[in-house]
């Protein structure tokens, strides 16, 4: 048995014509569906990107005790369970947080491991004089993020030198010289279509677009104020990367009509999490609430167990999910303390594996969504206190967490987390975090309000996803002080 799963980043599930689209150009997404099973009640748990990486290791939602961080010395992960197995274990990928400070030893729990570089603000070519760039709308023009990303351009003109093309061929590498073999997993991960939205010519003439302004490739994170001539702009450039992904994903398809992998091979393909581009005024992520284009995504899969394919399933499901449902096919015991539940019952006959799905970002709203309600729930005041981060390694995206932050750490009781499994482990209080107060707790009824437009107001279905969330966080052995953040009884 073999397992392909190609992951994108920021996958817009909207603009995919597998979820209703009708401008977009995307056939082999088409073709996929043809194979796999399409998820229509899919989302994301904890954001954004290295803690959902986090939830594709262990099965557990993170969101809760850390933000932004390295894999933890007591993160059971199914990846490292696989190779311990004797599954070998290979990634691709060229999403250059893997490699910061906040990304350590992901890429490690993996037999091998293949980086390629380049992408936005990868610190990859080195050059004194700041580089060339046009005009633009976007304010990060003065920071070295953008700096290294337009240094990284100047080495990435044509599509060959693009670091998804050379993500998926060495992905493709892999499985040329691995088809005969059995019992391995290969990860191919593409950062792309993750702003900037950077792609080739061939790409861009798909969406003729009569656009004269500034350049807009790299919107800011915040209330949209570019205007609808740019806005639309920039979803043209969005959906042109997103048809390059589209096509590096029909590569690997060919290779799986080439060797009839389809016979023995489980192919997965997912996201952690979509973007905002103008939907309700917003332009990113992690500024404003989890809204579904951010945390509801697109998922399909094909398993070679099961007879039926090209159908949609319509229960709800969960990136956590994926984990158990790879050790179940590999047959080794998955994670300990997972939240995650087998897919295999949904794939088989679209029985349901789970009742609510929690998700949101560290001290954000703490969400619940059944698959009709989604009840965001803020904190209860401006000052959002108490709220700890619990971690052994202090670490955020690109920086250790500094002296100032460390000299208010205490050592968490070894006791008071079981899944921590009695390591010692800092507890740092956090005094800035994303601003759920501004937007406050709000209730969603996607039936009627698909777009999330209109808040309702309900206290019978408040109260009742309330108690559900409760349970949850119980579950997943929330601190105390979660509870207490958001005005929840534990």
């Amino acid at each position: 048995m073999k397992a392909i799963m190609i992951m994108f980043d920021s996958l817009n599930r909207h603009f995919l014509p597998n979820y209703g689209c009708s401008w977009t150009v995307m056939p082999q997404f088409q073709r996929l569906a043809e194979r796999a099973l399409t998820f229509d009640c899919f989302y994301g748990g904890s954001m954004p990107c290295m803690p959902a990486r986090r939830e594709l290791h262990t099965g557990r939602y993170n969101f809760l005790h850390s933000s932004w961080c390295p894999m933890q010395p007591f993160d059971d992960s199914v990846i490292k369970r696989m190779k311990d197995a004797g599954i070998y274990t290979h990634i691709s990928t060229d999403h250059f947080h893997y490699w910061q400070d906040g990304g350590s030893c992901y890429l490690t729990k993996f037999d091998s491991h293949e980086i390629v570089r380049g992408q936005q603000g990868d610190p990859w070519m080195g050059q004194v004089a700041w580089p060339d760039y046009p005009d633009t709308l976007s304010r990060r023009k003065n920071t070295q993020s953008w700096r290294h990303d337009w240094v990284n351009r100047q080495f990435i003109t044509t599509e060959t030198a693009m670091p998804q093309c050379k993500t998926f061929t060495s992905g493709l590498d892999f499985i040329e010289r691995n088809h005969n073999e059995d019992l391995w997993f290969l990860q191919i991960e593409a950062f792309d279509p993750h702003e900037p939205f950077y792609t080739q010519n061939e790409y861009k003439k798909l969406y003729p677009d009569n656009y004269h302004g500034k350049n807009l490739d790299w919107p800011d994170y915040g209330k949209n104020e570019y205007g609808e001539a740019a806005t639309r702009h920039v979803r043209y450039e969005y959906a042109s990367l997103m048809s390059m992904c589209d096509h590096y994903l029909g590569k690997v398809l060919d290779m799986m009509d080439r060797y009839d992998l389809w016979k023995d091979t489980m192919l997965i393909v997912n996201t952690d999490h979509g973007f905002m581009l103008g939907e309700k005024d917003w332009m990113g992520k992690n500024v404003q609430p989890m809204y579904e284009e951010l945390i509801h995504i697109p998922f399909f899969i094909y398993d070679p167990r099961n007879p039926i394919q090209g159908e949609r399933r319509n229960q709800l499901a969960q990136t956590i999910d994926i984990v158990p449902t790879l050790a179940e096919f590999f047959q080794i015991a998955p994670p300990e303390y997972m939240d995650g539940h087998s897919l295999t019952p949904v794939i088989r006959n679209d029985t349901p594996i789970r009742d609510y799905a929690l998700f949101g970002i560290f001290g954000g709203h703490i969400c619940i969504t059944d698959g009709r309600y989604v009840y965001m729930r803020s904190c209860k005041d401006p000052e959002n206190q108490p709220l700890y981060e619990y971690t052994a390694m202090p670490c955020h995206m690109d920086r250790p967490f500094s002296q100032e932050e460390m000299s208010e750490a205490e050592l968490c009781d070894k006791n008071a987390f079981n899944f921590m499994k009695q390591s010692g482990v800092f507890k740092v209080p956090v005094h800035h975090s994303t601003d759920s107060y501004r937007f406050g707790t709000m209730l969603f009824d996607l039936l009627t309000d698909p777009e999330q437009k209109c808040p309702i107001h309900d206290s019978n279905i408040e109260d009742h996803l309330c108690q559900a969330m409760k349970k949850m966080m119980k579950d997943n052995q929330a601190p105390k002080e979660q509870f207490e953040r958001i005005g929840l009884t534990e």
